[in-house]
């Protein structure tokens, strides 16, 4: 019975939660986690996962918090995570993740915080992200982001953390 194992919780015979943070994981996450199709909170942070972010992640439609911090995935961030209706928090900082902000995350529009701190992301931040109406944080430090900040982001009245330091852009603040 998986509801036995430890940071494995189940509800009416489904995983619903996995909370196996800190745990010195190492390897790859499995692209079967993404057949966990009503887990709502995934929480690998500060392990040694290392490795793609799998797509199928994605496919994890219930899911509402991921927390992926503190590890060595590397590559880029799959635009497929834009799926994720349902998500209200991402965390993907501190690791070495590489490459352009996908504009998909700018699907997210039930998503209240995201850290993207400390990676390697380069290139403009998407105006896309201004469609994340109940964005309340937002941390992109530690990045390689250039360009100015868009406009688009003014459009985030519910925003109360912006968080941008150690990127290399320029230009006023919309």
């Amino acid at each position: 019975d998986a509801g036995n194992w430890y940071g494995v919780y189940c509800a009416g015979g489904h995983v619903d939660s996995l909370g196996l943070n800190a745990n010195n994981l190492t390897g790859s996450v499995p692209s079967e986690l993404g057949d966990l199709d009503h887990l709502t909170f995934l929480d690998l942070s500060y392990n040694q996962l290392s490795g793609p972010l799998p797509t199928t992640l994605a496919e994890l439609s219930n899911l509402r918090w991921m927390y992926l911090d503190g590890n060595q995935f590397s590559g880029v961030i799959p635009p497929q995570l834009g799926d994720l209706e349902l998500l209200e928090g991402l965390g993907l900082s501190s690791n070495q993740l590489t490459g352009l902000l996908p504009a998909e995350l700018g699907n997210l529009t039930n998503l209240r915080w995201i850290n993207l701190y400390g990676n390697q992301l380069s290139g403009p931040i998407p105006p896309q992200l201004g469609d994340m109406e109940l964005l309340e944080s937002l941390e992109l430090s530690g990045n390689e982001l250039t360009g100015s900040m868009p406009a688009e982001l003014g459009k985030l009245t519910n925003l109360r953390w912006i968080c941008m330091y150690e990127n290399q852009l320029r230009g006023p603040l919309p």
